[in-house]
């Protein structure tokens, strides 16, 4: 089930205590970053060397398959998030972006998530 339909269900069900959803974290995205593990490596290659090494340090072809998305908060704490192809053959860099993506975004509701029922505690507790 997506988010998106999760919030329908939520919705339709007339359930209106604070919560997390999909629009909270879309907004404290202030900026998204992909790569494949490959890019990683000669980009790291290039800046300890001063540039790519090819040849036999060159990054096994499986570095190519796997994809990070790395989201930066507004509060300016990261998350990541990969997917991996098995094939070869399979592998499509938008497809390996989406997945990475949503992973990524997995992570943040769980962290906001955790804010949220601190705030509501702190609240219930005075201490706010």
């Amino acid at each position: 089930m997506s988010d998106q339909t999760t919030e329908a269900l939520i919705l339709a069900k007339g359930k209106t205590a604070p919560r997390v959803t999909p629009a909270d974290i879309a907004a404290n995205i202030a900026s998204e970053h992909y790569f494949t593990a490959a890019q990683g490596v000669a980009g790291e290659a290039s800046l300890r060397h001063g540039m790519v090494v090819i040849g036999d340090t060159a990054p096994p072809p499986a570095l190519g398959l796997l994809t990070f998305c790395v989201l930066v908060l507004h509060n300016g704490f990261t998350v990541t998030g990969e997917s991996a192809c098995a094939s070869p053959e399979n592998f499509d860099a938008e497809i390996g972006r989406r997945i990475a993506r949503e992973n990524a975004e997995q992570k943040i509701w769980s962290l906001m998530g955790y804010a949220l029922k601190q705030r509501l505690h702190d609240e219930a507790t005075g201490q706010a």
